[in-house]
């Protein structure tokens, strides 16, 4: 079973990876709708959607180990 410090690395690890590329992404796709943000603005938004994934990571993650844990017993 994974402990749960190792759930939030990997998870945190795993969605650090999506953040630069979301980043660069937000730079190209905001403009092609028509959103003109800063690139301070673009950070702001793409932190608080890493933030929450992080979250939805170790939440699942949990519950699958959870499940596991409670399935062998």
């Amino acid at each position: 079973m994974q402990r749960r410090k190792h759930s939030l690395a990997e998870a945190a690890l795993n969605t650090a990876s999506g953040f630069c590329i979301s980043y660069i992404t937000g730079l190209i796709v905001f403009p092609a709708f028509g959103f003109h943000v800063s690139a301070a603005q673009n950070s702001w938004i793409v932190g608080i959607f890493t933030v929450i994934s992080v979250a939805r990571n170790y939440v699942w993650r949990r519950t699958f180990n959870w499940m596991q844990h409670h399935a062998q017993h």
